[in-house]
């Protein structure tokens, strides 16, 4: 396996950037997800790294080789798609086997690394069979394991899982993350899914509008996005985000609603709030930092529910505080009702501030 590289790499179609000057590493052995919403430049990076479409600048590093101006089929990389693209009318074996076939080695050779790479998959039994004759989990093995025989330096998946139904997708994660880890290999996976890069890879790249927002590793990114997007991106539900005002009272800061009510910061949240670039700051909470009252108490501000939605060891609500929609979880012992009026209680030690303009992540001073 190689460890790959993009330095400042761009596409543009017309006055349009596809991918803007994006820079990232993958580690030699590292499985990184690509993730954003349609559009967001995910796949145009996957297919530069392929050299399925050419760069408008930059440079690609795969190992210790520059492949700007190399074709796929010598960029010695494995690519699995959405859609299996296997041959109706080979066998499974014929259909592992062809691209050893096409690169003409012995074969001996080639029945020794079919067998091989099915008993990793264990599609073993599956080989005599066409995939007409194959479940859409089985399928997907298969097109794994054309990718493996040919014990390329980088596996290349876009979007693999998305055409499976909700169980199988998550059978699939967990084959997919365990082929990664049995055989150590480089992974560039693309998703949409964000629960995907969650739970699969070691580094995820949060993507939109062609820009990198932010690359680290998946807990990392949960925790400490680094602005609004990301935080609105990366988790489910995502997190809350609600825009206020910074106001000083005497050396304490509070957050002001267009309503009247005003929540206290604790002192380092208060340096946070002072190094905004205006008095715009927006309050960001994941859904378990935030609690619900019945009645006032110190430290809470008003809402109104606007769904309730039970799933059995958790029930999920949707409450208006001064006019955004914020994400809570609680006990299904907690019993609430459509419109009822709540008072909202916020951990200061676990919420997030942004500035108002920037919308970057907020750091005490």
């Amino acid at each position: 396996m190689a460890q790959v590289v993009l330095k400042d790499v761009v596409k543009t179609y017309g006055s349009v950037y596809a991918v803007n000057h994006v820079s990232l590493t993958v580690e030699d052995g590292e499985f990184v997800a690509l993730v954003g919403p349609s559009g967001c430049g995910k796949t145009t990076t996957l297919n530069l790294i392929a050299g399925l479409i050419p760069m408008s600048g930059g440079d690609i590093t795969i190992g210790d080789r520059l492949v700007n101006d190399l074709d796929p089929k010598d960029r010695d990389i494995a690519m699995v798609f959405q859609n299996y693209a296997l041959y109706p009318q080979k066998s499974v074996f014929k259909n592992l086997a062809f691209p050893l076939q096409m690169r003409k080695l012995p074969k001996e050779e080639i029945d020794k690394k079919v067998r091989d790479a099915a008993k990793v998959l264990d599609i073993t039994h599956l080989l005599e069979r066409k995939p007409r004759e194959l479940s859409g989990g089985q399928q997907q093995r298969v097109a794994l394991g054309r990718a493996l025989v040919r014990d390329p330096r980088a596996f290349l998946m876009d979007e693999p899982l998305s055409n499976l139904d909700a169980k199988l997708r998550v059978q699939m994660r967990s084959e997919i993350k365990r082929f990664h880890q049995d055989l150590n290999a480089t992974v560039v996976y693309v998703t949409h899914d964000q629960l995907e890069a969650v739970t699969m890879a070691d580094k995820m790249a949060v993507m939109n509008g062609g820009y990198l927002q932010q690359y680290d590793a998946p807990a990392n990114v949960f925790e400490n996005p680094k602005n609004m997007f990301v935080a609105s991106f990366v988790g489910s539900p995502a997190m809350s985000l609600i825009p206020l005002e910074a106001v000083t009272r005497g050396t304490d800061v509070a957050l002001a609603s267009p309503e009247g009510w005003e929540l206290p910061l604790s002192p380092e949240n208060s340096r946070k709030a002072l190094g905004a670039s205006s008095n715009k700051v927006v309050l960001g909470a994941r859904h378990s930092t935030i609690k619900l009252h019945k009645t006032p108490q110190p430290g809470t501000v008003p809402g109104k529910v606007y769904t309730v939605e039970p799933t059995g060891d958790v029930t999920f609500a949707q409450v208006f505080v001064s006019g955004a929609t914020v994400n809570v979880s609680m006990p299904p012992s907690f019993a609430i009702h459509t419109d009822e009026e709540v008072y909202v209680e916020f951990d200061q030690a676990r919420i997030h501030l942004f500035d108002g303009e920037t919308e970057m992540a907020l750091a005490a001073r």
